[in-house]
C-alpha cells in the first residue's frame, strides 16, 4: 500500500478490498443457495412424474420377462428419454438393484441405488432430496420416484421407478447456462452494490477523517508560526468536532497543550523581563550607596587633619551607606533563598505573641523617629508550628517598612488577633500608604516582585514585602493590605495556628 496516500484514501482502499472479499463470499453463498433453490424447484415440479408413469404404464414394473412386455417397457422408457434427454430412467427391484435402464450398455457404473432417499421422498420429506447417481459420477442427484403396486398376496412393493432429473446429459447444457446467468446477475448486482457502497464509504470516510485533517493542518500551522500565534479552536468554532470521540479528545488536548505552551512562553518572557529589571534596579540601588560610600572615604582620606566632628560625620555617613548596601544584599539573598523550589522549613512550636513582643522590644531599643506601640487587647496564647527564623524575618521587615514610611513622631501600631484557625498580626502606620498596584497584588495573592516595584527615583522596592509574602505563603498563610482607618498603611500577616 502506498505510504503517500492520505488516511482517507487508505481507509477507502482497505474498505474496497474488504467489500470485494465480502461480495465474493456472498456471491458463492448466493450461488449455492440459488443452485439449491433451482434443484428444489425442479424436483418439486417433477415430483409426480414417476408416480404418473407407474399408474399409467404398469408394464414398466420389474420382473417382466416376456419378450413382448420387455419390448413394450423398453419402448416406453425410450419414449420418455426422447421427450426429456436430461433424465435417466431406472427400474429398481425391491432391494434397490437396477432391473432395467435406458441408455447405452455399460453406462451404469453402480448397479445398486440407495433406497433410503427414495423412502424419504415417498414419505414426503422436505425437498430437495438427493439420491444415488448410477452413472458413477459420485455427485448427489435430485430425482423422482414411485413404488410399483404390490403383487397379490404381498405387502412390500416389488420395486421402484427411479428417475434422475439432473443427469449427466443435462449438466453440459443446463448448468453452464444457469451458472452463466447466475454469475452475470450476481456480478452486475455486486458491481452496482460495490460502486454505491464505495461512493457512500468515500463520503463517510471523508466526513469522519475531516477532524483529523483539520487537526493536522492546525499542527502544521502551529509548527510553522510558532507559539506566538495561537491556533486553538474555541468550543463554538465551526471546524471543531461535535462528537466527543478520540479525535475530539486529541484536538482538545492539543488546544490545552498550545495554551500551556503559550502561557509558559509568556511567563518565561515576563520573568526574563522582570529579571532584567531587577538586575537594573539592584545595580541602581547598589551604585548609589557605593558611590556615596566611596566619596565619603575619599573625603576622609583627604581630611586627615580635619576636626574630629567632620571626620565623625563622614564616618557616620559612610557607615549608613554601607549598612544600606548590607541590608539590600541581605534582602536579595533571603528572597532568592525563599523562592528556591527545594526550600525546606525548619518547623518548631513557639508562641507568636511572645515573638511579636520580642520584635517590638528590639525596635524600641534602637532610636527611631517613630515609636513602636503594642495596641489592642492581649490575644491570648498564639501557638504556631512554623519556622521561627522566617516568621521573625517577616515581622521585622513589616515593622521596618512601617517605621521608614511613618511621618516623624507618628507611632507604628502592632496589634495581634486570632480566629478559630489562624493568628493575625496587624502593623499600621500613618504614612502615604501602599501603591494601589501593590495592594491589589497582595490581596489577590500575586507576587509583589513579579513584575518588580519601580521607585519614583529609580531602583526597585518592595523586597521586604516580597520576603514577608513568601514566608506567609510557605506556611500556608497570607499577607494582605487592609483598608486603614484614616491615611497610611495597614498590613495583616495571617498564619495558621498549630493543630
Amino acid at each position: 500500500m502506498n505510504r503517500n496516500r492520505s488516511f482517507a484514501a487508505r481507509l477507502t482502499l482497505a474498505f474496497a478490498l474488504l467489500l470485494a472479499g465480502f461480495g465474493l463470499v456472498v456471491a458463492l453463498i448466493g450461488w449455492k443457495m440459488q443452485e439449491g433453490h433451482d434443484q428444489e424447484a425442479m424436483q418439486r415440479q417433477s415430483h409426480g412424474l414417476a408416480r404418473h408413469i407407474v399408474e399409467r404404464w404398469p408394464q414398466v414394473a420389474p420382473g417382466r420377462t416376456e419378450a413382448g412386455e420387455r419390448e413394450a417397457r423398453d419402448a416406453l422408457l425410450t419414449m420418455l428419454k426422447s421427450v426429456n434427454p436430461g433424465i435417466q430412467v431406472y427400474v429398481l427391484d425391491a432391494t434397490g438393484g437396477i432391473d432395467a435402464y435406458i441408455g447405452e450398455p455399460g453406462m451404469v457404473r453402480q448397479r445398486t441405488v440407495d433406497l433410503e432417499p427414495v423412502r424419504r421422498f415417498l414419505a414426503g420429506y422436505a425437498l430437495p432430496l438427493h439420491g444415488t447417481d448410477p452413472m458413477g459420477s459420485n455427485l448427489p442427484r435430485i430425482f423422482s420416484a414411485a413404488a410399483f403396486p404390490a403383487r397379490a398376496g404381498e405387502t412390500a412393493p416389488p420395486g421402484y421407478l427411479y428417475i434422475v432429473l439432473d443427469g449427466q446429459h443435462r449438466d453440459p447444457l443446463a448448468q453452464p447456462l444457469a451458472a452463466g446467468r447466475l454469475w452475470l446477475g450476481a456480478g452486475a448486482a455486486a458491481a452496482a452494490g460495490l460502486a454505491m457502497t464505495l461512493l457512500l464509504g468515500m463520503f463517510t470516510f471523508s466526513r469522519l477523517t475531516r477532524p483529523l485533517r483539520d487537526l493536522e493542518r492546525r499542527m502544521r500551522a502551529y509548527s510553522a508560526r510558532g507559539a506566538s500565534l495561537p491556533v486553538s479552536m474555541g468550543p463554538n468554532h465551526p471546524g471543531r468536532p461535535t462528537l466527543h470521540d478520540e479525535v475530539a479528545a486529541i484536538g482538545e488536548a492539543f488546544d490545552q497543550m498550545t495554551t500551556r505552551v503559550e502561557a509558559q512562553g509568556a511567563r518565561a518572557h515576563q520573568q526574563a523581563r522582570a529579571h532584567r529589571e531587577i538586575m537594573a534596579g539592584v545595580a541602581h540601588d547598589l551604585r548609589t550607596p557605593l558611590t556615596a560610600l566611596h566619596g565619603h572615604l575619599e573625603a576622609m582620606k583627604q581630611l586627615d587633619d580635619a576636626p574630629p566632628g567632620i571626620r565623625d560625620r563622614l564616618l557616620g555617613a559612610a557607615l549608613a551607606q554601607s549598612d544600606r548596601v548590607r541590608r539590600l544584599s541581605q534582602q536579595l539573598f533571603e528572597l532568592v533563598s525563599l523562592q528556591a523550589v527545594d526550600q525546606i522549613l525548619h518547623r518548631e512550636r513557639f508562641l507568636l505573641d511572645e515573638l511579636v513582643v520580642d520584635a517590638v522590644q528590639k525596635f524600641e531599643l534602637i532610636r527611631h523617629p517613630a515609636p513602636i506601640l503594642l495596641a489592642g487587647p492581649p490575644p491570648g496564647r498564639l501557638e504556631l508550628d512554623a519556622d521561627l527564623q522566617l516568621v521573625e524575618r517577616a515581622l521585622t521587615n513589616l515593622i521596618d517598612n512601617a517605621i521608614r514610611h511613618a511621618p516623624g513622631g507618628m507611632p507604628v501600631r502592632v496589634t495581634m488577633t486570632r480566629t478559630a484557625h489562624e493568628a493575625q498580626v496587624l502593623i499600621e502606620d500613618d504614612g502615604p500608604g501602599l501603591p494601589e498596584d501593590i495592594g491589589h497584588r497582595l490581596n489577590e495573592g500575586s507576587s509583589v516582585r513579579d513584575p518588580p516595584v519601580r521607585r519614583a527615583g529609580g531602583g526597585i522596592g518592595g523586597l521586604g514585602l516580597a520576603i514577608a509574602q513568601r514566608v506567609a505563603i510557605l506556611h500556608g498563610g497570607r499577607l494582605q493590605s487592609l483598608p486603614p482607618a484614616g491615611r497610611g498603611t495597614r498590613m495583616c500577616l495571617a498564619l495558621p495556628l498549630a493543630a
